[in-house]
């Protein structure tokens, strides 16, 4: 794949998981918020009380998800800079291009997929 053209998927995912971990935080401080406004469980039909925790434990999974993609993301475009991008982490084979533009910021070819990649 060309760098450039890697370089500009890149920046555009990054630009858009911004937008998502903005929202992830608002999403868990708002869940935060709700459950620190209430005074326990007392009072609180035991429903409620576990919607607001399931709420609060989606947004915190939320916050972290987009994390994880970001730093993914900017371990990609710090591979293009240090020019080692399109080249499996692994076995060093050149990734084709199918899967890089399918998903830029992967380290490994199709064969190492699932081995995980230390950063």
């Amino acid at each position: 794949m060309d760098l450039d053209r890697a370089r500009t998927l890149l920046t555009d995912e990054l630009s858009e998981l911004d937008d998502r971990a903005r929202f992830a935080r608002e999403s868990r401080e708002d869940a935060t918020a709700d459950t620190l406004g209430q005074e326990g469980a007392l009072g609180q039909h035991p429903g409620d009380y576990g919607t607001e925790v399931a709420t609060t434990m989606d947004a915190e999974h939320l916050v972290a998800a987009v994390s994880d993609q970001r730093r993914a993301v900017q371990d990609a475009l710090g591979r293009i800079e240090d020019g080692t991008y399109g080249r499996c982490a692994v076995c060093d084979r050149q990734i084709d291009d199918e899967r890089l533009e399918a998903r830029p910021e992967v380290p490994t070819c199709r064969e190492h997929a699932d081995t995980p990649v230390l950063s």
